[in-house]
């Protein structure tokens, strides 16, 4: 079994890359500038809902469920979100970011770049980063 399919450390990565709370994410998802970002099935004119938007509804349900409920198939979403959250990361742009659709996105996949840093893989998680500060610079990740 691979570190991508152990189950608590793929819950650990889901829930530091998912920063916002199950009714902050509903509530963006209702907003025009959620639905007018991210790909479509059919295609960019394709109408129906963006893949993100998508995800975004079944995050909301991923996290308002206990652990015990998750299916594989669970696992294997919240590891798909986790990868989506950290490429995009990756492909931050430059400036204020505040209003941009590479944000909107990320946010219908429960990330919103503007609250705190996403920890880097297999570091401390979030919450262990808050209690104790970040770690020492040689022990960080590269710089986003």
């Amino acid at each position: 079994m691979n570190r991508g399919d152990d189950p608590q450390q793929t819950y650990r990565e889901f829930t530091d890359a998912v920063n916002m709370k199950p009714g902050e994410l509903s509530t963006w998802l209702e907003t025009d500038e959620s639905k007018q970002v991210g790909w479509h099935k059919g295609g960019r004119s394709g109408g129906g809902e963006s893949v993100g938007h998508e995800s975004g509804r079944r995050i909301i349900d991923l996290l308002r469920r206990k652990r015990d409920q998750l299916s594989d198939a669970d696992y294997r979403h919240m590891r798909k979100v986790v990868g989506y959250v950290r490429r995009h990361m990756a492909q931050r742009p430059s400036g204020d970011v505040s209003r941009t659709r590479w944000r909107y996105s990320l946010m219908n996949w429960g990330h919103d770049p503007v609250k705190a840093p996403l920890p880097p893989p297999g570091g401390p998680s979030r919450k262990a980063l808050e209690r104790r500060g970040s770690p020492p610079e040689e022990r960080r990740g590269p710089r986003r």
